[in-house]
């Protein structure tokens, strides 16, 4: 059984279009999550490096405001999410990651994830 994690990012002050452009599209996610993406209806085919690939679905989404994604070959009820939050106050958006783990490797994803987030702010300066 997998344990659900999330965590929160502040972004820099930028453009909620940015933001859904680099999680939600295939060249924005090149620039940061994997070395080549491709899309195939609501399927997404992740490569790293030469060998390894992993395929995705889309699972749910809301322009601007999140996507949910399944990898295919995990528990049915495993995905990992990106979610865009906005506060009208501050006007400064933020990212929550939301990811499913086993609990023995909760920290290394943990890590894993602020590692891609910082390459994501750092390419799009957010």
């Amino acid at each position: 059984m997998k344990k659900k994690i999330q965590i929160e990012y502040p972004l820099n002050p930028s453009s909620g279009s940015v933001i859904w452009g680099a999680i939600s599209t295939p060249s924005g996610l090149e620039r940061w999550f994997a070395d080549d993406v491709r899309k195939e209806g609501k399927k997404f085919i992740f490569k790293w490096g030469k060998t390894e690939s992993r395929d995705a679905e889309i699972i749910n989404n809301r322009t601007e405001s999140f996507i949910r994604f399944h990898w295919t070959d995990e528990e049915p009820r495993t995905y990992f999410e990106f979610k865009i939050h906005y506060n009208e106050l501050t006007k400064d958006h933020s990212l929550e990651v939301i990811d499913f783990v086993d609990s023995t490797e909760e920290d290394d994803t943990r890590s894993l994830w602020n590692s891609q987030i910082d390459v994501l702010k750092r390419v799009f300066g957010i």
